[in-house]
């Protein structure tokens, strides 16, 4: 039978961002130089995949420190950044422990950490519960920071009275969301401080206008990443606010559901940050084996972000490092 045609738009940006990619090189390179087990503590990123894959090669994830028996082994903190109180316990146990936070995670702690010590009350703008945000909240004393998350919250918000304001905000929000929020901080409030630069990150930033471009222009949009990613989550939210009849989240092929995907003539496809390649050319493979596909890549920004590894990892794998 003749395989009806198919349109695929692919995002361009799309998946690995410079800072997920510090992270994976930085678990693979601690392998490589001091052999299995290395530990990691929480998810390296929000990716099964990946963490499955790491897992192969030695990688073990603990939930907490206490969890890791060998106080020789390394131990790396996962991209969304920690708590100050974790690099205190691994300190306190001597552990050999590797920070992969992404760089510009870092920057929001430091942002926050120079508004308290100048004498401002901080607003974070992002989700509860999401390690990046425990990551911030956790680098100063209970009470020195409020979360905003929604407008409502900016409606209730009774800060500390006589203290100047200051907001940061999670890196992986959505844009146009963030924008709706901070503006209304700013009118309730109008001499708070804000960033020196945009928290959220080039590559969310890159990523949702992508997606605004093509999401328009198709019958539906898979995303490509993990439900507990949440900049892939943001790119599900914004084709369908950008118009896409049918946004849906998939990490791999198997999830697709072709009930709502099996008529469409025109499909946009991009990946979160946290999600490899393969598993987007795994899904256009499986459109292939349906339809005639055409792919076309439909870009909006050039990236070249690098970030070096952790000092620990830059040296050369011991003469008795694992294969």
């Amino acid at each position: 039978m003749t395989k009806p045609p198919l349109d695929i738009l692919l995002c361009a940006p799309r998946g690995f961002c410079a800072g997920v990619v510090r992270a994976i090189d930085a678990v693979e390179k601690a392998l490589a130089l001091h052999g299995a087990p290395v530990y990691v503590r929480h998810e390296i990123v929000h990716n099964k995949y990946v963490v499955e894959s790491l897992k192969r090669k030695g990688a073990i994830f603990v939930a907490e420190l206490s969890e890791v028996p060998d106080t020789t082994r390394p131990v790396i903190f996962s991209a969304h950044g920690v708590p100050k109180s974790v690099p205190a316990e691994a300190a306190s146990r001597t552990l050999f422990a590797i920070d992969a936070t992404c760089p510009l995670v870092t920057k929001v702690h430091r942002e926050a950490e120079v508004h308290h010590k100048r004498g401002r009350h901080i607003l974070l703008v992002g989700h509860a519960g999401h390690p990046e945000v425990i990551g911030t909240m956790g680098q100063l004393p209970p009470g020195a920071i409020t979360l905003i998350e929604t407008l409502d919250d900016v409606a209730e918000l009774a800060p500390p009275a006589g203290q100047p304001l200051a907001y940061v905000t999670q890196t992986t929000l959505s844009v146009d969301d963030t924008r709706g929020i901070v503006q209304a901080l700013q009118a309730r409030f109008p001499e708070l401080i804000a960033p020196h630069k945009e928290d959220i990150c080039y590559a969310t930033t890159n990523r949702q206008e992508a997606v605004k471009r093509v999401a328009p222009l198709v019958d539906g949009l898979l995303v490509v990443g993990s439900p507990n990613s949440s900049n892939s989550q943001r790119l599900r939210e914004v084709a369908e606010r950008a118009g896409c009849p049918s946004a849906r989240l998939v990490l791999r092929a198997d999830e697709i559901d072709w009930s709502i995907f099996g008529a469409i003539k025109r499909l946009g496809i991009t990946a979160g940050a946290s999600a490899p390649e393969v598993l987007v050319e795994e899904i256009i493979d499986a459109f292939a084996e349906r339809y005639e596909v055409r792919v076309e890549t439909v870009s909006t920004a050039d990236e070249s972000v690098f970030f070096p590894l952790p000092r620990e990892l830059r040296g050369e794998p011991a003469p008795n490092a694992a294969e």
